[in-house]
């Protein structure tokens, strides 16, 4: 059995977006009760995330744009940029705390304290771009950690798997031109936010490396699961990273009302113990996964668990 940590925080909650809103506090409150229930966990390292070192979150944001979501929040605004993305008074804060979620987790696997770690954050991140803050996101929490890595621990190369069923644009638009960040993404298209294209490879020294797999929607987990035995995997090979970073969106199970592929919480967990496998087999396991989308309680909650038994090494 693997060492697998768990990164999460009571304050999570205080992201408030409203009981309209998709994206509502009750989604890492059923996650963390369902693991509470379960065999899992004391299977288990669980860690209480620490607010992000703002330097980290300058490396991928404007200053600017930082400055302008703290006082956003701090003013009562209760929206961002686009009216999806809602905040409230404690949401600059709650966003510090999921980059540095990803951050500790990130600082966890290098060091040996376990073999991998999921990061059960809010709010996600993969939307958010450089100055512009959108799909619910504030801080792109899989971007920091992947800047985090390189420049903290002296990796060479990061491989962004993202799976979420919306195409992460925000990460893709962080590192289209940066050949030491392979960011791949399977996601339902055409859809939200518009991006992620067959063709969009990146430019100057980051072409190649992105890759993107437009699915049309009604598509299954077996195509899903095929994409990662295959040409994922084989991208992974080329590129041999040294971490393997994960967008852990479960907006693709079939339940999920956001979209229209047709995944099962079991197709997740066959995913994961791909994505485990060629972390194994290229990079030592170290493999650091982040809560991205999911928004039918009971499907989120069910796929986060295959998600962790998969990483945890169950069968």
């Amino acid at each position: 059995m693997l060492k697998t940590a768990l990164f999460q925080h009571p304050d999570f909650v205080h992201h408030e977006t409203g009981a309209d809103h998709p994206e509502r506090l009750e989604r890492t409150r059923a996650i963390i009760d369902d693991l509470e229930n379960s065999p899992l966990q004391a299977k288990l390292q669980w860690h209480l995330a620490e607010p992000a070192d703002i330097a980290w979150v300058e490396a991928n944001h404007d200053v600017d744009y930082i400055r302008r979501i703290e006082e956003a929040c701090l003013s009562g605004a209760d929206q961002l940029d686009r009216g999806e993305t809602r905040v409230s008074h404690e949401s600059y804060h709650v966003a510090l705390l999921a980059a540095g979620a990803a951050i500790g987790a990130v600082d966890a696997v290098m060091t040996g304290e376990c073999d991998n770690a999921f990061c059960a954050l809010r709010p996600p991140g993969h939307h958010a771009e450089r100055a512009k803050a959108m799909g619910f996101c504030l801080f792109n929490n899989v971007a920091i950690a992947a800047r985090y890595a390189l420049a903290k621990h002296g990796l060479e190369r990061v491989f962004i798997l993202d799976w979420d069923v919306h195409h992460g644009n925000g990460t893709q638009h962080s590192f289209y031109d940066n050949e030491r960040v392979f960011f791949c993404s399977m996601h339902q298209y055409p859809f939200y936010p518009g991006t992620g294209e067959a063709d969009e490879r990146g430019i100057g020294a980051g072409r190649g490396t992105t890759l993107n797999f437009p699915l049309p929607p009604g598509t299954k987990g077996m195509a899903c699961r095929n994409l990662l035995s295959g040409p994922i995997a084989d991208a992974v090979a080329d590129f041999r990273p040294d971490m393997i970073l994960v967008s852990a969106g479960f907006d693709a199970h079939h339940l999920d009302p956001m979209a229209h592929l047709e995944l099962t919480e079991e197709d997740f967990g066959e995913m994961t113990r791909t994505a485990c496998a060629l972390a194994a087999e290229h990079c030592s396991g170290r493999l650091v996964s982040v809560l991205e989308g999911g928004y039918h309680l009971q499907a989120l909650a069910a796929s986060v668990r295959e998600h962790l038994k998969a990483m945890v090494g169950d069968a």
